[in-house]
This record gives structure tokens, sequence and C-alpha cells, in this order.
């Protein structure tokens, strides 16, 4: 999905979240800039992540993150690669050590803007974050990047405790919900 087609689908997108609703515009705003896709592009820049759930869809796999101490999806900078589905599945390999991954739907499934604490090398921005939907076996075995402190396998029921009510993850696990119904 390169930014033509991320335009195209961002001018399309119908979402009944109103947050999510939201950030259409500001997304749109940003992808005229010719520098959205680098990490140095301040105040924010666009990312990519997958949103990874099992065959049962009752689980996502979420991975601790190492800088930001925090539960969240696999994702990262683009650092300028304009085609935002590689970005997060490049993401997502690198950070789980998953190679067999199913991409459930091509569109995105979520976009969501959120703010990265500043750290000493770089002041406080957004991340502008198109998410993907992806399946995995929880018999495939996954490799903890230098990136993370752990990846585990966690129930929908339980994202919330989990994620610290996290809104945006909660949004996602009820989109699953909503496409797949309730599993156990």
């Amino acid at each position: 999905m390169n930014r033509k087609e991320l335009i195209t689908a961002l001018n399309n997108y119908v979402t009944p979240y109103a947050q999510e609703q939201s950030f259409k515009a500001p997304f749109l705003s940003l992808l005229n800039h010719p520098d959205a896709y680098q990490r140095s592009h301040l105040p924010g820049h666009i990312t990519g992540s997958a949103w990874i759930v099992d065959e049962s869809r009752a689980n996502v796999l979420l991975t601790h993150h190492a800088k930001l101490n925090r539960w969240l999806q696999p994702g990262g900078h683009a650092d300028g690669n304009e085609n935002i589905f590689e970005v997060a599945l490049r993401e997502a390999v690198e950070e789980t050590g998953l190679t067999s991954l199913l991409l459930i739907n091509p569109s995105f499934f979520d976009i969501d803007i959120h703010v990265i604490p500043a750290r000493k090398e770089f002041p406080e921005h957004d991340h502008y974050d198109v998410r993907f939907l992806f399946e995995a076996k929880r018999t495939d075995a996954l490799i903890i990047s230098e990136e993370s402190h752990d990846l585990a396998w966690i129930n929908i029921d339980n994202l919330m405790m989990t994620t610290g009510k996290n809104d945006s993850m909660v949004r996602m696990a009820e989109k699953v919900v909503d496409l797949f119904g309730r599993q156990q």
C-alpha cells in the first residue's frame, strides 16, 4: 500500500469509532508532506503495525516494548519506505520471529495517532500508525528481539488489564470481536 493507495483508502475509510474517524484529516494532511515517512519528520511521522491474532481469533500477540515499557502490538518506523504494508510486515517479523503471517484483509485494519514521549536523543512526537490485521499459529516459535522484554499471546478478554486500558488496542480487540464473534 503506497502513499497514493493509502490516501485513497483513508478517503474511503468508514469507522464507527469517533476517535478513529477524527484521525483521518490529520493523516491526510501529513501525507501531503514529502517527508511523512521519515522518522526525522516532526512533529510526527507515519508508522506501521501488525495486529496479530491466533487461529481462534481469541488471542492477540503483544510485545513488551523495551523503551516504552508497555505491552503493544509489533510495529515501527517506515524509515522512508512508503509501502506501509511492507513496513508493518517487516516489523512483525523482526519483533516476533514469525514468518508465516497470514494477512486477513488487504486494506489497513485501524489507524491511530499517539504520542511518543521524549527521550534524550529525540523530542516528544506523534506516530501516525497504520495497522494491518494478521493471523499466526500459536504453535509457531517466537523470538524476542532486542526491542522487547517479552512476547505473549494475550486473550482479548484480558486486554484492558494487560494494556492499562489502551484505547486504541481495546478498539482493535472490539473490531476482532465484531468481525469474528467472541471466541473461547
